[in-house]
């Protein structure tokens, strides 16, 4: 089979050496094609050619990020009819690897490697959903407003030198709190399923499958019953005041998540559309892409194969 390994060369917790031992086994069993990202969206170019080209697999080496523009290129733009879109493999490089671990891929790269040997040779795929939002594809969460910003701090950081931890990610986020203009009331409108809107909402988080993400090795879950074959999932809270919150922070540790009379959560949804009347930031897969006053997200059902 003929693939290509999109490789991101700064991806934080994969190892000149490691790279060197997975590509030489990788290479025992396929056609390889190796490519080093080199800016933001590099991926999705690559994968976009390596799909037109004919290629039967795209392995990512890399974090969330790599992962989402892989994603990207193979499905946008939407296949022909008859086109046969490649597989997809991951090999977890970034400092969470969400998807990854939620999928059961071991973090360490070298046994990924072997797990993905062992799934080529028994021919042995998974097909999973994805959400979209707007234009843009996603494998496990997009948000709009508090955690976006975070998130774009934290990408401000990274640009000045800083490491992507999860202390940084916490002191970003207790200061982004602190700078939200109204915590005592959102100004968010969530539809879903083209249902009575709900208003008035401060925090909202789309998911599409469960941990949402992981605070070192501990899961957090604000929709604990979110799944891969199911549509999306929704947490929201109508309030930020410190007391509650930080009970609900509390909560996403647990199995059964966050819950109260600020939660809004919501189940296996095919759209949803968020409105604000001013410009929130918005993520997707942890990546930030800039602000919105509205975005319609959607759920696609057996969106992509993944070699695991």
């Amino acid at each position: 089979m003929r693939a290509l390994v999109v490789l991101n060369p700064n991806a934080t917790t994969t190892s000149v050496r490691t790279r060197d031992v997975l590509l030489a086994a990788l290479s025992n069993d396929l056609d390889l094609e190796v490519a080093e990202t080199t800016h933001r969206g590099h991926a999705i170019e690559l994968t976009r050619k390596a799909r037109a080209d004919g290629v039967g697999l795209i392995v990512s080496v890399g974090g969330d990020g790599t992962v989402n523009e892989v994603v990207n290129g193979l499905l946008d733009p939407a296949p022909a009819d008859g086109e046969t879109v490649p597989d997809i493999a991951i090999i977890p490089g970034g400092s969470t690897n969400v998807l990854a671990r939620n999928l059961g891929i071991p973090e360490n790269a070298i046994e990924a490697t072997g797990l993905l040997l062992d799934a080529l040779r028994a021919g042995r795929r998974q097909s999973i959903g994805l959400g979209r939002l707007d234009d843009r594809f996603f494998t496990f969460t997009a948000g709009f407003g508090l955690d976006a910003d975070v998130i774009h701090a934290v990408e401000d950081e990274r640009e000045r030198g800083r490491v992507s931890t999860v202390q940084l990610y916490v002191r970003t986020a207790v200061r982004r709190f602190f700078a939200q203009p109204e915590r005592r009331r959102g100004t968010i409108e969530l539809t879903a399923d083209g249902a009575t809107p709900v208003a008035g909402l401060a925090v909202v988080i789309v998911t599409n499958c469960t941990p949402w993400t992981y605070l070192g090795a501990r899961p957090l879950r604000p929709t604990p019953l979110s799944d891969l074959n199911a549509g999306l999932d929704v947490f929201g809270l109508t309030s930020l005041r410190l007391a509650p919150t930080l009970l609900h922070l509390a909560q996403l540790t647990t199995r059964r998540g966050p819950r109260g009379r600020a939660v809004v959560s919501l189940h296996d949804r095919k759209e949803l559309v968020l409105r604000a009347p001013a410009p929130l930031p918005v993520q997707v897969d942890g990546d930030y892409i800039g602000e919105r006053t509205e975005i319609t997200l959607t759920s696609v059902p057996r969106a992509l194969r993944i070699a695991y």
